[in-house]
């Protein structure tokens, strides 16, 4: 989830700071009270409101990766995350563990009928 935009966290503060209670400034702009008292310390101490940087590293698999990925597993729906692995890695130059590769997956989505009815 990504935080809250700079120009919200700003209109916060400046209701606040003119004379709105916490309270009711986390009502008026739907967030909850404890981000609203902590825009408006940080705006006291002179601090920043810019979000942070969503934490966590970069997915291993960037976009061109993932729809090479779709691709094949519209090309080949019964090869093994073994064999995967080894395409991805001779298309792309990108090792992944079978665990990566699983998650992917997961991520595309269902991409064929397991059996009829």
């Amino acid at each position: 989830m990504s935080g809250y935009s700079e120009d919200l966290r700003q209109r916060i503060v400046s209701s606040v700071e003119g004379g709105m209670s916490k309270a009711q400034a986390a009502r008026t702009f739907s967030v909850s009270l404890s981000s609203v008292k902590r825009y408006a310390d940080k705006a006291s101490r002179g601090e920043s409101l810019t979000p942070k940087k969503t934490p966590g590293s970069a997915p291993k698999l960037d976009d061109k990766a993932m729809k090479l990925l779709e691709e094949d597993l519209k090309e080949r729906p019964f090869a093994t995350l073994r064999d995967r692995c080894d395409y991805m890695e001779v298309m792309t130059g990108l090792s992944v563990s079978r665990s990566t590769m699983c998650r992917a997956i997961a991520r595309i989505g269902p991409t064929r009928k397991k059996g009829e009815g």
